[in-house]
């Protein structure tokens, strides 16, 4: 028969990791929309900035497309054109609510079972424009239904992003210009 002090263990250590597997982060002083549609969320958005990362490097004419799968997941859908491979790129992924479906906070995945975070912060209140955080500073978008933002809610988006820690000398502003043949 197993002590005590063995299931003792057991319990205190599914707890924790129960803990830790339902724990999903945001940036410090950084808060998720609420109330969040999801529906009025889905659609096109044209990236307008970013903070580069691997993924994305060396990508303008860059949109997300979220749609309604039949699973009641999200499916999303980046593409952009590479301008030094002069070729387009696309990812295909999903994404579901990290918790509390009226909140902005996704999870969203372009590989199996690993996850990222997804963390609308900022967003006008006809689903025009977003600010979107990763799970920490590294990550950051801004995104439009159109190739482009008024300066008021580009300065407001960023002043927010500088607010939280962001290094918004360093983000890459996405061209949206004449579309490369293809796709």
């Amino acid at each position: 028969m197993k002590t005590p002090k063995f299931i003792s263990a057991t319990l205190i250590a599914s707890v924790i990791f129960c803990g830790l597997a339902s724990f999903r982060p945001i940036p410090k002083g950084a808060k998720a929309v609420k109330p969040f549609n999801q529906k009025k969320y889905l659609g096109t958005w044209y990236e307008i900035a970013r903070l580069d990362y691997k993924w994305e490097r060396n990508l303008n004419n860059v949109t997300a497309t979220y749609s309604l799968r039949e699973d009641g997941k999200i499916k999303v859908d980046n593409r952009g054109y590479n301008y030094k491979k002069n070729k387009w790129e696309e990812s295909v992924g999903k994404a579901k609510p990290a918790s509390d479906p009226t909140e902005g906070r996704l999870k969203v995945s372009f590989f199996g079972p690993f996850y990222s975070e997804y963390n609308v912060i900022a967003l006008d209140q006809d689903y025009k424009y977003a600010l979107v955080a990763g799970s920490n500073t590294k990550y950051l978008w801004i995104l439009s239904r159109e190739k482009t933002i008024p300066e008021k809610v580009k300065l407001e988006y960023l002043e927010k992003a500088k607010s939280l820690g962001y290094k918004i000398e360093d983000l890459v502003w996405v061209e949206h210009g004449k579309n490369p043949v293809g796709f």
